[in-house]
């Protein structure tokens, strides 16, 4: 008996296999056979990249951080101002009226304030009171004073002011990539006059320095540091600074240099 079972398992279970493949069973939701792939291939989800001067804003002095999207284009609008030769005021004024458009006698009023009132946080301006922790939640009014804030801020630390009385200024700057450092020189050897700027850049980069009909331009080398010069006229001149850091940030970053003699 028990080589009659196995013999009539062992027939019954190719007669299942025969039929299976002949016929084979559909899902419930299938009306006809369907091929199926063994695996899925997820679309890939496209990572974007930060802005690479987005950390810049960890060190302004502001009660309340800008969104992303705004500072980067606050920081944008403030570089197109720097080499301008309007005063101050009508600079703030012209980085963030475009955030507000229809406030704009509001603005200058804002402004006028911020320009005039020595602060560390708009809260300390008596007419912007009760300020909330988040940039969506302020009033017109305070988003105004904020962005002006961190206008006025972007411009003095985009802006490198140097003097035979003041010879020797740093700056730095913090990238998503690491501390960008900035350093400017003013020297006179006999009749020459020269302007050096020394940089310790956060990934490889190159330096171009452009002023009275000239320029410079380097590579950074040996632990991404570069240093360039350029001649420089006994007057007041302003020169700019570019600073590339292609695996960084396409867009480069702009810095002036005002030289008074």
């Amino acid at each position: 008996m028990p080589t009659v079972q196995e013999r009539f398992q062992a027939v019954l279970k190719r007669r299942l296999q025969v039929e299976i493949q002949d016929h084979p069973p559909l899902f419930p939701w299938e009306s006809q056979l369907v091929d199926y792939p063994e695996f899925v291939e997820e679309p890939s989800i496209a990572l974007v990249p930060a802005w690479g001067w987005l950390a810049q804003q960890s060190k302004l002095n502001l009660p309340v951080p800008l969104p992303d999207k705004i500072f980067q284009q606050l920081m944008d609008k403030c570089q197109l101002l720097l080499t301008s030769s309007l005063p101050l005021g009508p600079k703030l004024v012209q980085a963030v009226e475009s955030f507000f458009p229809e406030d704009y006698q509001l603005i200058n009023d804002v402004a006028g304030m911020v320009l005039r009132t020595s602060y560390r946080s708009v809260d300390a301006l008596e007419t912007i009171p009760n300020i909330q922790r988040d940039y969506s939640d302020l009033q017109p009014r305070q988003q105004m004073a904020l962005s002006l804030m961190a206008a006025k801020q972007l411009l003095e630390n985009l802006t490198l002011p140097i003097s035979f009385a003041n010879p020797v200024i740093e700056q730095q700057w913090q990238t998503n990539a690491g501390t960008l450092i900035i350093r400017v020189e003013l020297q006179s050897l006999g009749k020459a006059i020269k302007l050096r700027v020394h940089s310790e850049l956060p990934t490889p980069g190159v330096l171009m320095l452009h002023g009275n009909g000239t320029q410079a331009i380097a590579s950074s080398g040996v632990a991404n540091k570069a240093s360039l010069e350029l001649d420089c006229q006994p007057i007041n001149q302003t020169y700019t600074l570019e600073v590339e850091c292609p695996e960084l940030e396409p867009q480069p970053l702009l810095l002036v240099i005002n030289l008074a003699m």
